[in-house]
């Protein structure tokens, strides 16, 4: 069975479309996103309830704690692993994610670019004294912090920089880029593109709701319980959107009302930023999701079984 891949930028429903497709197809979702993937970590990334999942085989969630690694390669390995096992129990893989560089790495391979620079992101990083930026790229990339000198800040912003955007460390993609050579997935040569999307104005209106939504559930308390456990505020999964600016809030950078007002706006930065990679894919099938659900549902189901039966 062709692979079905479920993109877009954050807040456009995609889990939920998702679960409704692997009930008609008898899929198995496998999450094409960088963050939820760490245990505890649950507002903050939207992560589905067991109640919404509706039953629904959902994979790499909940499988790394705050302090463990997790990279595009690891996805890439897991996903092919992933999409051979549910291949053989006779059911539809359908990855469903937001994060560009996942994709991007499984459907055209390890020959991507490196990320453009981030304006608001090295502005941040330029207001961190230079031993911080250069211990916290030691931890993250040893390979590039043995290359910078540690008071060469402009070096070190750009390599914490790239991590931050792309969730691998700049020696890799470097190696990745100089290599040149693709490695495609095995099951997504042809695999058929959905993508969701909203008008600019209503994408951010879900933005703002969705913020509030998450501090209504209590994101604040999550931060404060997992600092508690003894995970370092230093890590990379507290770089994740609603993680680092409550870390600030509770440090006393902002207020709460400034802290939710900034993890908007950077929400919304994030929501730009992803569609940057998506226009990068071809042949991808977008839907406003103000569009009738059901019309989108029945377009996929119909499309991907005619995919099916023709081969193509």
């Amino acid at each position: 069975m062709n692979s079905l891949v479920l993109l877009g930028p954050t807040a456009t429903g995609k889990t939920k479309l998702a679960i409704e497709l692997a009930k008609n197809l008898n899929g198995e979702i496998i999450s094409a996103d960088s963050m939820q993937v760490y245990r505890g970590m649950d507002i903050g990334t939207a992560k589905p309830t067991l109640e919404e999942l509706q039953g629904i085989s959902h994979h790499l969630i909940d499988i790394r704690n705050p302090d463990e690694g997790w990279t595009v390669s690891d996805f890439i390995e897991q996903t092919n692993y992933l999409t051979k096992e549910i291949g053989n129990r006779k059911k539809a893989p359908i990855v469903v994610g937001g994060t560009g560089l996942y994709l991007w790495a499984l459907l055209e391979g390890f020959s991507f670019p490196i990320t453009p620079a981030d304006k608001e992101l090295r502005a941040r990083l330029e207001n961190e004294p230079t031993s911080t930026l250069y211990g916290r790229l030691s931890t993250i990339d040893p390979k590039a912090a043995d290359k910078i000198h540690p008071n060469d800040k402009k070096r070190i912003i750009r390599a914490l920089e790239v991590y931050e955007l792309t969730g691998k460390p700049i020696s890799e993609l470097q190696k990745r880029r100089d290599n040149n050579t693709p490695h495609l997935s095995v099951g997504y040569e042809d695999a058929h593109l959905i993508g969701l999307n909203l008008p600019r104005e209503g994408l951010y209106e879900r933005i703002n709701q969705r913020v509030d939504s998450m501090i209504e559930k209590g994101l604040i308390e999550e931060v404060k319980g997992l600092l508690a456990k003894g995970y370092s505020k230093n890590l990379f999964s507290f770089q994740a959107l609603g993680y680092k600016e409550v870390v600030e809030y509770l440090d006393g950078k902002w207020t709460k009302e400034e802290m939710i007002m900034k993890l908007k706006k950077r929400t919304r930065n994030f929501a730009r930023r992803q569609m940057t990679w998506f226009r990068r894919f071809n042949n991808v099938k977008w839907f406003e999701v103000t569009v009738d659900s059901q019309k989108i549902l029945d377009y996929i189901l119909i499309n991907h079984d005619q995919v099916e039966r023709t081969g193509n």
